[in-house]
């Protein structure tokens, strides 16, 4: 059984909790949200297999 998981959406989930939770770190973590997207670009590693 494979099972594909994007890490994108995963880091979306995690980021959107962390600003209903805590609203004042809305721009760290817009900030590195987009960090962690564009080096996922850059180096391809968009989905881990288990």
């Amino acid at each position: 059984m494979n099972i594909t998981l994007g890490l994108a959406p995963i880091i979306s989930l995690v980021a959107g909790i962390l600003i209903l939770l805590v609203p004042r770190l809305l721009n760290y973590i817009v900030a590195i949200y987009l960090i962690i997207i564009g080096l996922i670009g850059l180096f391809g590693a968009g989905r881990f297999h288990f």
